[in-house]
């Protein structure tokens, strides 16, 4: 399937292929998790919160029978510094008492959280509505157990957290070699 922007506008005569999916609502409860997508936007201001940049990140996370998409957003302004540092010491990026220089090219990142079930009043009109929300990251030292999904369903986390950038050091970004009369920057 191709990478869209769900605001993305179709033709009159543009291809579809998305289906859908059944909605998941897990109960409340410990989870693991794998990280599926980050979009980085932008925050406009609002009643509560100052226009501020955003980072949009979709978790899969594995139920006992069952899986479910959840999205967390990420405010990145002091106020909510601290779920940052929960979430990024949830996927073993940061060590606690120690800075971090974010990054977000995290696909693939495991962690565990903790799920809840959060009822509102919908938009339309029609009664209450409920979805699932991520409560807390938990730190990998963090003595948690968590709801297990049968193997069949999908091939189970080691015991211990790895992910793609296990030992990760950083590392500084070299310009590539350009090839043929391209320069970045330039049309």
């Amino acid at each position: 399937m191709a990478n869209y922007n769900e605001y993305d506008e179709i033709g009159y005569e543009g291809t579809i292929e998305e289906e859908g999916s059944d909605f998941v609502l897990l109960p409340e409860g410990d989870y693991e998790f794998t990280v599926n997508k980050v979009v980085r936007t932008r925050h406009e201001a609002s009643q509560n919160l100052p226009e501020c940049n955003e980072v949009d990140v979709e978790l899969t996370v594995w139920g006992a029978s069952d899986k479910a998409t959840i999205t967390t957003r990420f405010y990145l302004i002091r106020k909510f510094e601290w779920k940052l540092s929960q979430f990024f010491r949830s996927i073993g990026l940061k060590k606690h008492g120690e800075p971090l220089n974010m990054r977000w090219n995290i696909e693939g990142y495991r962690g565990k959280c903790r799920v809840i079930v959060n009822k509102f009043q919908r938009r339309d009109g029609n009664g209450e509505g409920q979805n699932n929300e991520i409560k807390k990251f938990y730190a990998p030292e963090d003595d948690v157990q968590t709801v297990s999904a049968p193997v069949q369903q999908y091939q189970a986390p080691p015991a211990q957290y790895q992910h793609p950038a296990q030992g990760y050091q950083q590392q500084t970004w070299q310009q590539p070699q350009q090839s043929g009369g391209w320069k970045p920057g330039q049309w």
